[in-house]
C-alpha cells in the first residue's frame, strides 16, 4: 500500500482539502481528509480530448514519454493519419505500440478513410472494418466525421457508419468547420457529439446550444483558444481541451497544462477549467482514466501550485512515470511499416502552361486550417507560369506517393519563401507529398529528397538541404522523441531563414491538402474548392 499526502483537489465537489491518497495494485483505495503538512496539490491528470498522435511525428510510445512530463495521463486519439496510409493494419499498429507503455491512449475507429473521393489515399477503412474495431473495448469512439456533406445528404455509407457506432453504444466525434444554422442542427441530430473545428465564438455557442460538446483547440497550426475560451465561464460542463496536431518541438514545451494556465490567467474559475481539462473527456468517452476517486485507477499528478501547474510528479496506474521534468517511460522497440511507391520526378513534371493571365491562389492563414481563395495576375516566363517571390505567390505541388502519377499544381500565398523550397510527406489526410518552392528546380529537388527518404520533411536552398526522415508510414519516426524535437526545431529554423514568417511552416504546409477544410486546397488530383466541394480550375479563362 502506497500513501501520498498533500492538498487534495476535488473537482467534483469543487473543494480543496488536506488529505491522503491510499493506493494498492494500481488503484485508489481511499481519498480521505487528514492533518498533513505537505503543501503540494494532488489532482487528476490532464487528458487531450482530441489528438492525432502521428502529427507529433512520434510513435505513441514516444509521444507518451514527452507528454507525461507535462501532467498528461491520457489522450483521445484519432489514428486516421496512419489509417489513410496503411488502413486497419495502421490502426492496430498504433494500439499495440501504445499498449507497451504506462499511458492511457484511447483510440477511435477512423470514420473517413480516405477522407474524400477527391484524393488518392493508401488504404480504405470500410463499414465492416469500423464494426470490427468498435467491437473492441480499447476502441472508444467513432473518430471525427469529416464528411459532413455525407451526413447532411444522408449518404448511405456515412449513415451505415453512424448506425454502427450507435449499435456499439460509442460516441461519434464531429468535424464541421463553419457549419451553422439548419445544417449544423441536422448534423448534430445524427448523434454527432463534439466539434473541435469551431473558429468563432458564435459558431461554438450555436453548436453548444444544439447539444454538442465543444473542444478548445490549440495545436501547432490551428489555434482557437482566444476565440472560444470565454464560453467556458458558462459551458464548462460541455467543453474540453485538445491539441489536435502538435509537432514535437511544441510537445517538448508543454501540452494541455499550457491551456489550463492560460485559462486560469484569464480569470476563469479553477474548477471550471479543471473540469474541462481532466473530467469531461473521461466521462464523455467512458475512459479508463482515474479522477481521484475511490476505486479509480491511480492516474493523477502532483503540482506545486494552481497557477502554473508545473507537475512535480505524474502517476499512471499508481506508477511514477515522470518527476520534475524527467520522463521515466522507457523507449520500446518499434517495427517499421510503410506504403511508398513513387519514382523520382523531373523538372518538366512541375511545369504549368500559361493558358491565361489570372490564376486562383490559395491564401494560407497563420494559426488556421481554413484558407482563402484569391484571384491574382499570373507570372509568366517563356510560356509557363512560375513563382513570384516578390509578390509571395509561390508554386505548390501535391505528388501521389502511392503510384507514379503526374503532380498536381497550384499557387499559394503567405509562405514567404525568398529562396529554395520546403516539402513534406505529412499531408493531411492522404499523406501524399506536398511542397512549396520559389522555382521548379528547388521544388523538384525537395520532392525527390522526400521520395529518397520514403517519407519525411525537408527544406533546402541552393547551398544547403536538411531532411528529417519519417520511415514509419512516411509520417512518423522510430527515433527518440527528444532528439526528433531538436532535429525538427533545426529544420523549422532553416525554413524560416528561407523567408517564411509562418509560426509553423511545416504544420501549415501539411494542411494545404486537407480538402474537408474550406476554402481552396490542393489534392494529388487537382485544385479543390471546399465550399462547393468540387474541383476548380487553376487558370481563369479570359
Amino acid at each position: 500500500m502506497k500513501t501520498l499526502r498533500g492538498q487534495i483537489v476535488d473537482i467534483f465537489n469543487q473543494k480543496i482539502f488536506k488529505g491522503e491518497v491510499l493506493i494498492e495494485n494500481g488503484r485508489i483505495v481511499s481519498v480521505k481528509e487528514a492533518d498533513v503538512t505537505e503543501t503540494s496539490f494532488i489532482m487528476p491528470g490532464f487528458v487531450d480530448a482530441h489528438v492525432h498522435i502521428e502529427s507529433s511525428m512520434l510513435v505513441p510510445s514516444e509521444f507518451a514519454r514527452l507528454a507525461v512530463v507535462h501532467g498528461t495521463v491520457g489522450t483521445v486519439s484519432d489514428p486516421h493519419e496512419i489509417g489513410n496510409v496503411l488502413g486497419v493494419k495502421g490502426v492496430r499498429y498504433m494500439i499495440e505500440n501504445g499498449n507497451q507503455v504506462p499511458f492511457k491512449f484511447n483510440f477511435g475507429a477512423p470514420s473517413c478513410v480516405p477522407a474524400t473521393s477527391f484524393e488518392t489515399a493508401g488504404a480504405t477503412i470500410n463499414a465492416a472494418d469500423i464494426d470490427a474495431l468498435l467491437a473492441e473495448e480499447q476502441v472508444r469512439y467513432l473518430a471525427e466525421m469529416m464528411n459532413y456533406p455525407g451526413v447532411l445528404f444522408n449518404d448511405p455509407i456515412v449513415m451505415e457508419k453512424l448506425a454502427i457506432a450507435r449499435k456499439h453504444g460509442k460516441p461519434v466525434d464531429g468535424h464541421a468547420p463553419g457549419l451553422r444554422g439548419e445544417d449544423a442542427k441536422l448534423y448534430a441530430s445524427h448523434g454527432i457529439s463534439t466539434d473541435h473545428e469551431c473558429f468563432t465564438y458564435e459558431e461554438a455557442r450555436e453548436k453548444l446550444e444544439l447539444g454538442m460538446k465543444i473542444l478548445v483547440r490549440e495545436g501547432s497550426a490551428a489555434k482557437n483558444f482566444e476565440a472560444l475560451i470565454d464560453l467556458m465561464n458558462v459551458h464548462y460542463l460541455e467543453m474540453m481541451f485538445c491539441s489536435d496536431d502538435k509537432h514535437p518541438d511544441d510537445l517538448i514545451e508543454g501540452h494541455i497544462n499550457q491551456l489550463v494556465v492560460r485559462a486560469i490567467a484569464k480569470g476563469i474559475d479553477l474548477f471550471k477549467v479543471l473540469r474541462a481539462a481532466c473530467v469531461n473527456p473521461v466521462l464523455h468517452y467512458n475512459l479508463d482514466i482515474g479522477l481521484l476517486r475511490e476505486g479509480d485507477p491511480a492516474d493523477f499528478i502532483i503540482v506545486s501550485d494552481l497557477e502554473q501547474f508545473i507537475p512535480e510528479k505524474t502517476f499512471v496506474d499508481g506508477k511514477l512515470v515522470a518527476e520534475n521534468g524527467k520522463s521515466f517511460i522507457q523507449p520500446v522497440e518499434v517495427e517499421i511499416l510503410n506504403n511508398f511507391n513513387t519514382s523520382p520526378k523531373e523538372m518538366a513534371d512541375f511545369e504549368v502552361l500559361a493558358n491565361g493571365k489570372s490564376i486562383r491562389v490559395i491564401e494560407a492563414l497563420d494559426g488556421e486550417l481554413i484558407t482563402n481563395e484569391l484571384i491574382e495576375k499570373a507570372t509568366e516566363k517563356e510560356g509557363f507560369l512560375i513563382s513570384n517571390p516578390e509578390r509571395d505567390i509561390l508554386k505548390m505541388t501535391v505528388v501521389n506517393r502511392y503510384s507514379d502519377k503526374l503532380p498536381s499544381m497550384a499557387f499559394i500565398k503567405n509562405f514567404g519563401l525568398k529562396s529554395g523550397a520546403i516539402a513534406s510527406c505529412v499531408g493531411h489526410d492522404s499523406h501524399n507529398i506536398i511542397a512549396v518552392g520559389v522555382d521548379d528546380e528547388s521544388l523538384t529537388r525537395a520532392v525527390n529528397l522526400i521520395i529518397k527518404s520514403r517519407g519525411g520533411i525537408c527544406a533546402l536552398d541552393a547551398s544547403k538541404a536538411m531532411v528529417l526522415p519519417l520511415p514509419i508510414a512516411g509520417i512518423m519516426t522510430n527515433e527518440d522523441g527528444y532528439a526528433v524535437a531538436q532535429k525538427y526545431s533545426e529544420i523549422d529554423r532553416f525554413a524560416k531563414s528561407l523567408g517564411s514568417n509562418l509560426s509553423a511552416p511545416f504544420m501549415t504546409l501539411s494542411f494545404m491538402a486537407l480538402l474537408v477544410i474550406p476554402r481552396l486546397k490542393l489534392s494529388d488530383l487537382g485544385l479543390f474548392d471546399g465550399k462547393t466541394f468540387q474541383f476548380t480550375d487553376l487558370i481563369i479563362s479570359e
